[in-house]
């Protein structure tokens, strides 16, 4: 937490690279940063193929990429296996968007944190203590992390966007699932542990009414950068016109103390003029049964891992079509090594 973040927004009307280099040169990376040093970049994979609103361009990962790489810095591009459930390989999404080509081109290394070790930290939550499993790469064999998320709105946390991104970085998608009930928890106790951790939001495109993975796509055409997640978060909801204190993971991280009045916030002059649409939350039933088991640890554990969770997830897909080919992704997981 700082005690005067900043965040700069500019209009992407003439791409994204030179956008990106005003962004962070105006939040001080540069600076804090010192030349030479590894960062981790994060961006938001949460489909087997590219989706706009969904998940980053590659156009924006391109030009943080070569701008930091231009100017001394080792890059590291990574992202864990998604699907929760229904896993897909991320090796697969990283080669279908052209970003091990990009790796090539650029001399960026392409880490699939799935496969990296695990460091564990322990985690009380009421009465309950829980382990967490995060990549040590992240914790400790960077110097700084910036995360690139998407605006948009999510089914279960009613936003996603520079915290939520991180629980990405949770390495087994199957471990997410469990420790749902302690999403905020979790996100603050993970976030509040990265190295230098800025946030470059890809405004190009937002996402209304569901998510993570569909919904309306929103034609937005800007980039947020920021030294502080929790501000960068705060701001975009305002540009999205949600109200903060109904997004249960701010509020906790404001109870934890990362936090600062929206007033010493730093942001760029006119801030307000890169709002369009209002965006909003408009749950179908069938989102209900993972709602619930978002936030409730038996209904988690009845939902994932109990003897009828096949039987219900069959059940539910009588009523909701697949986001995809569920068992042609399984296939191609990487196995983990005995």
């Amino acid at each position: 937490m700082l005690a005067k973040p900043t965040v700069h927004l500019s209009a992407l009307i003439t791409g994204y690279p030179a956008v990106v280099e005003a962004g962070l040169t105006t939040v001080g990376f540069f600076e804090n940063v010192p030349t030479g040093a590894t960062v981790f970049l994060k961006p938001n994979l949460t489909f087997p193929t590219y989706r706009p609103g969904v998940m980053t361009s590659v156009e924006c990962l391109r030009a943080v990429t070569e701008c930091l790489v231009a100017r001394g810095y080792q890059v590291i591009i990574g992202e864990a296996d998604s699907g929760g459930y229904n896993r897909f390989s991320i090796d697969e999404v990283f080669e279908r968007m052209g970003i091990n080509e990009l790796a090539r081109q650029t001399g960026a290394r392409v880490v699939n944190v799935s496969f990296t070790e695990p460091e564990i930290f322990k985690l009380r939550v009421g009465s309950r203590k829980i382990s967490v499993p995060v990549p040590r790469l992240l914790l400790h064999e960077v110097d700084a992390f910036i995360t690139l998320p998407v605006p948009k709105i999510h089914m279960n946390t009613l936003v996603s966007m520079s915290i939520k991104n991180q629980w990405g970085c949770l390495q087994d998608p199957n471990e997410r699932l469990k420790l749902h009930p302690y999403f905020a928890e979790v996100m603050f106790e993970l976030n509040r542990r990265l190295p230098r951790a800025h946030s470059i939001i890809d405004g190009r495109f937002g996402l209304n009414r569901s998510g993570p993975m569909s919904g309306d796509v929103v034609e937005l055409n800007w980039l947020l950068a920021a030294n502080d997640l929790v501000a960068a978060d705060r701001v975009c909801c305002r540009l999205m016109q949600i109200d903060e204190r109904r997004v249960k993971y701010l509020q906790h991280f404001r109870r934890e103390g990362w936090w600062t009045p929206f007033d010493d916030i730093t942001i760029t002059d006119g801030w307000e003029s890169f709002r369009k649409e209002r965006f909003y939350l408009a749950r179908k039933w069938t989102d209900l049964p993972g709602f619930a088991c978002f936030n409730n640890s038996f209904l988690a554990w009845l939902g994932y891992h109990s003897p009828l969770a096949g039987f219900a997830h069959w059940l539910l897909y009588l009523f909701r079509e697949p986001f995809y080919d569920y068992d042609t992704e399984k296939s191609k997981v990487r196995k983990s090594p005995k």
